[in-house]
């Protein structure tokens, strides 16, 4: 079947797979909230503020979507060091672009959970 679309530059297939694969990673989007909603953040109030998150996880998180270029780590000469994290424009539209994602979830809640409800009840009545 022929496509009517152009073809696709490569290096932007593989960026939406790997993003794809970061993004759809829980704890990403977990991160990319809390830091949407609490601007600039510590480590111990990113960890307190993501339930259920291992500091290696997060830290494993933070580094991966600095890489990306979706979150700046300042660190400040103190003692002890303090090492502050914050969303780049960059991570503030993917925000945006996946707020949808909140948008819908709210919209059709109800929906959804009846779905699930008939699909339980149905495979119960087997």
């Amino acid at each position: 079947m022929e496509s009517n679309y152009p073809p696709s530059d490569p290096r932007v297939d593989a960026l939406v797979n790997e993003l794809i694969g970061r993004v759809a990673d829980k704890w990403t989007l977990l991160i990319l909230e809390v830091l949407e909603e609490g601007g600039v953040m510590r480590f111990t109030q990113v960890s307190r503020a993501v339930p259920g998150i291992s500091q290696k996880m997060l830290t494993q998180t933070l580094r991966a979507m600095e890489r990306d270029g979706l979150v700046t780590r300042t660190i400040h000469p103190v003692i002890p060091p303090r090492v502050d994290y914050e969303l780049t424009p960059l991570g503030h539209s993917l925000s945006a672009a996946f707020c949808g994602v909140w948008q819908w979830a709210e919209a059709h809640l109800e929906e959804v959970e009846g779905a699930r409800s008939r699909f339980d009840a149905f495979l119960s009545a087997d």
